[in-house]
């Protein structure tokens, strides 16, 4: 091959024909599990360090100010196969430093810290500087540079460097040194690197496929998640049941219901009463004694047996408010505080804060959702028998005859909607939002049946 080593690699084929390693004087020495694949029988195994005379750059050192200030490069610089140098930094480099620290055309320049293991061949006319963590490898005598780049590109990505098995942890001067590289005839390493540009075009479109598909298969169980509520608030998820009773009684009972709660104090009237109704196959809504007509609001359409309803006349929303810090602690004692999402798991409340004096009263069965702030737009149902909520909760009671699961479920496939309101500078989700949001109603047991089959399917999900 022409190459002249203190290292030879030979396979013993008088025993084993397994590849062994001569190092100076000593006794050969079995290297079997450093070799990663077999070769052909026309090519050799080479430790790197015999190939390249190697330097690492220059180490930062700010108080050193003697020399000539000069550009150099760091690994922020160096990406596999090319180079960002818009933005250059300088420092001192005395003459034997340059002379050590600078790459020329042709050098393969490799990363030891940050990605390491990172390559690109230095190909300008113009010479350049490097800092420590960056490893100069200059070829002792003709070969075809591309292809080691495209073998440090494999040892990369195939986790040989930086990785685990038979990796190189780190890549020191010592470790690049010892790496084992397969030696082709010098002929072959041009005709291989000369093939790997060829398909290099079809490889990025390969890269970017498989970059979409693994975008793909990470958000499968979410976009999966919202297709099963979205089919479930419109009716797909479960057949209806005509002995069902339908939603337009259910309806009328929520209503009278409400009334109830007028009467004894519990809710305030609401000033502007939205009742929406079918009339020439058409969508109206009855708002201040005007009809006006909102097919051009309807999102989708909706089985026979259910209704639509604005979403706040048949819920009652509690804003929460804050406590200042001296009026909660964290003992245990009292009554709990639930201070936002960071208080919210996916399964109930987590018990964090207290507070002696509750003014926003929350309860078990309640639908919470987080208005303000990190999280907003999460729901969960209350776990506990009676919380405070602070100004980032809303609570919608369970004081009327609805399925509080299929509440949760309803906000859940509006999440992106209600999210796409938030507002100011700290996101956040106004009352009115919530509450002129179109609601579909199935029959009671419809809701129940929703909600289990939701459930059921979320599980298997998980388990994918």
């Amino acid at each position: 091959m022409g190459y002249f080593s203190r290292s030879v690699i030979f396979h013993d084929l008088d025993t084993d024909n397994l590849p062994y390693e001569k190092v100076g004087k000593n006794e050969p020495v079995c290297i079997a599990d450093e070799v990663p694949f077999e070769i052909p029988e026309s090519w050799e195994w080479v430790r790197l360090g015999e190939v390249f005379q190697h330097n690492t750059g220059k180490t930062l050192n700010a108080s050193n100010r003697s020399g000539e200030l000069l550009t150099y490069i760091t690994t922020s610089n160096l990406y596999w196969n090319r180079f960002e140098l818009d933005s250059l930094r300088e420092m001192y480099f005395s003459e034997s430093e340059i002379e050590k620290c600078t790459a020329t055309k042709g050098d393969l320049l490799v990363c030891e810290g940050g990605d390491i293991g990172r390559a690109a061949i230095w190909e300008y006319d113009t010479n350049i500087r490097i800092q420590n963590h960056i490893h100069r490898l200059r070829s002792y005598s003709e070969i075809c540079t591309e292809y080691y780049y495209y073998v440090f590109f494999l040892y990369k990505h195939a986790g040989w460097i930086g990785g685990k098995g038979i990796s190189i942890q780190g890549l020191s001067a010592n470790a690049l040194h010892a790496l084992l590289f397969p030696l082709p005839p010098l002929t072959e390493q041009y005709r291989i690197a000369d093939k790997i540009k060829e398909f290099e075009p079809f490889l990025d479109k390969y890269a970017q496929a498989e970059k979409r598909l693994n975008n793909l298969n990470n958000q499968f169980p979410d976009l999966l998640k919202k297709s099963i509520l979205q089919e479930a608030v419109q009716g797909k998820l479960v057949p209806q049941d005509p002995a069902d009773e339908p939603a337009s009684v259910l309806l009328k009972r929520i209503r009278s219901e409400k009334e109830q709660l007028i009467k004894a104090g519990k809710i305030k009237r609401d000033k502007h009463e939205s009742v929406i109704f079918r009339r020439d196959n058409s969508h109206y809504e009855k708002l201040d004694g005007i009809d006006r007509c909102i097919d051009d609001e309807i999102p989708f359409e909706i089985p026979d047996s259910w209704v639509w309803a604005r979403f706040g006349q048949v819920i009652f929303l509690l804003s929460g408010t804050d406590f200042n810090p001296k009026e909660y602690n964290d003992t245990q004692k009292g009554i709990p505080y639930i201070t936002g999402a960071s208080s919210l798991s996916e399964n109930g409340v987590l018990l964090n804060r207290w507070t002696e004096t509750a003014r926003v009263i929350a309860n078990y069965g309640d639908v919470l959702l987080v208005c303000k702030g990190s999280g907003y737009g999460k729901t969960v149902i209350c776990d506990i028998e009676e919380a405070h909520i602070a100004r980032q909760i809303m609570a919608i009671k369970k004081f009327i005859t609805l399925d509080m699961h299929y509440v949760r479920l309803f906000l859940q496939a509006n999440f992106d909607k209600i999210k796409s309101k938030g507002q100011g500078v700290i996101p956040g989700i106004d009352r009115n939002s919530v509450m002129n949001l179109l609601f579909p109603i199935p029959p009671l047991s419809e809701q129940r049946r929703i909600v289990e089959k939701q459930r059921e399917l979320f599980d298997k999900i998980t388990l994918i």
